[in-house]
């Protein structure tokens, strides 16, 4: 007898649907499994034959045949032996096949017959809605991953004995229907460990340019000496950022759930994230890959922040692979076997010594190293990446006063406030468009929205002249200059928010010329 049931796969951020066909024949015992499936899924035959014998269910020992369609596209993971086993118990009778139509299955089985968490729920639930399918069956532990999408039916069981009950007895409750939940109470209860800017004495310029990267979503690099506070700043601009919206806490949720990286006590990822990878760090680590072209550090930073402390530290292939994702927010991972592309809009956060011993350019400290130690430290950061940093900041060793001083700091709740209030203005500015912050205009809109009045036209002529700056470089400080004008609450750009700006371009010259 043929049976086909549903299930959906993943490539990349996008699912597909998958038909399961079983067909049981008379003949010797067998259990062939057809259709690109990759090992772990070869390997379910043997899962899914133990779950339905230890769940009192009649398994067939006739020649047995399942097709993944479409054959032609590779399948992975163990979350196809759930709605493998159902196709066998409806080829052989013990299920309605008609009672399982248009029903979407996902499942890893255990041995005894229980039904383990899959990864990557949320991306192909989102993707099976999309074409029309209301009705999912899934793993109890999937269940607050699930609840976060609205309009579909979902019901998750811990073992494959209930779902079979559930087919044979229309009054069996023994299914849990998942309901739905409130993004906004849950996101009140997040916990976000961050250290206060008002626990940072001093660095006044430095607190400044990451009030106004935090605004506008600008990509920043601080320079200075060793115990400077680069590292400390760099943990409280996560307290400073604004909250995600829901739509980007599910772009955020769907990649974690496809590196199998999500908390499930929550179902959902509700503070941005935070990734700081180690300098020893592979480039497939930082771009993605590997043989199921997995996510990486970059795109796991969507709509949050990676953070590169000691940057030139990095390999220098590294550091190139950012360029990409700097520029267009997505990065391509293109292997032999499949090519896909993730969104990889984040902002950077780096920082550095300015030479080996890290005094160069200290106002307090003396450097030791010789000009060609400090040349070859500051050429592995390559002209094209200075050029896709918005903001360069000088930090300077702290003094004693600094650290003594009983004035009490700005916390990150009031600084957070103005940047909140910068982002709505940002928000209405770009409500018929799919970006949310200044640093994300395309050519057109920084035309269109960065307005200068004449005497900060006259200045960054002058600026792009003396400075001989890139067009990137030009578009760039415009882009910060509108920030600043939002933070002012101002209409156009003036003098000084321009100027302002361009202060914050001189240290590539300063240091890389």
């Amino acid at each position: 007898m043929l049976a086909k049931v549903l299930s959906y796969g993943l490539s990349g951020l996008d699912g597909f649907l998958v038909e399961i066909e079983a067909d049981i024949s008379a003949g010797l015992s067998k259990f062939d499994i057809v259709g690109l499936a990759d090992t772990a899924i070869k390997e379910s035959k043997d899962r899914v034959k133990s779950a339905i014998k230890n769940s009192g269910l009649s398994y067939p020992i006739d020649s047995i045949t399942i097709n993944l369609a479409p054959a032609d596209k590779k399948k992975e993971g163990p979350i196809y032996d759930l709605p493998i086993a159902i196709s066998l118990l409806c080829a052989n009778g013990t299920i309605s096949l008609q009672k399982t139509k248009d029903i979407i299955f996902f499942g890893e089985l255990s041995l005894d017959g229980s039904i383990k968490k899959v990864n990557g729920i949320l991306p192909m639930l989102i993707s099976a809605r999309a074409s029309g399918y209301k009705t999912f069956i899934l793993p109890k532990d999937n269940y607050l991953e699930a609840s976060f999408i609205d309009g579909i039916d979902v019901f998750v069981s811990d073992n494959l004995k209930d779902i079979v009950n559930h087919f044979l007895d229309d009054n069996d409750m023994s299914l849990k229907k998942v309901q739905p939940s409130n993004y906004s109470e849950i996101q009140k209860e997040a916990l976000n460990n961050i250290i206060d800017m008002k626990n940072v004495k001093g660095q006044a310029v430095a607190k400044r340019a990451l009030e106004i990267a935090a605004a506008g979503g600008h990509n920043i690099l601080m320079i200075g000496p060793p115990g400077s506070g680069k590292t400390l700043l760099a943990k409280c601009f996560a307290g400073i950022l604004p909250e995600m919206t829901f739509d980007e806490a599910l772009e955020v949720t769907k990649i974690h759930s496809i590196a199998g990286l999500l908390d499930g006590s929550k179902g959902i990822i509700i503070n941005r994230p935070f990734r700081t990878p180690h300098h020893t760090a592979t480039t497939v680590a930082l771009a993605g890959g590997g043989k199921d072209a997995k996510p990486g550090e970059i795109s796991l930073a969507h709509n949050g922040v990676l953070f590169l402390d000691e940057l030139p530290e990095y390999n220098r292939q590294f550091i190139e692979v950012l360029r990409q994702p700097l520029e267009d927010g997505q990065i391509t991972v293109a292997r032999s076997k499949q090519t896909v592309t993730y969104p990889a809009s984040f902002i950077m956060v780096a920082s550095m010594n300015p030479c080996p011993c890290g005094n160069y350019g200290s106002k307090t400290q003396v450097c030791r190293c010789s000009p060609q130690q400090i040349h070859k430290y500051l050429s592995k950061l390559s002209g094209p990446i200075m050029d896709r940093i918005d903001l360069h900041v000088e930090v300077d060793s702290i003094t004693y006063d600094d650290l003594s001083s009983k004035l009490e700091e700005e916390s990150s709740s009031s600084i957070k406030e103005r940047v909140n209030k910068a982002r709505d203005i940002q928000l209405k500015r770009f409500k018929k468009s799919n970006i949310y912050a200044n640093s994300k205009m395309n050519v057109v809109q920084t035309k269109k929205y960065c307005q200068l009045e004449p005497e900060a036209e006259r200045m960054l002529k002058t600026a792009f002249d003396k400075l001989k700056m890139s067009a990137r470089a030009h578009d760039r400080i415009l882009k910060v200059a509108r920030t600043i004008a939002d933070l002012d609450n101002s209409e156009t750009i003036n003098l000084f928010h321009i100027t302002e700006a361009i202060n914050y371009r001189s240290l590539d010259r300063k240091y890389w010329i």
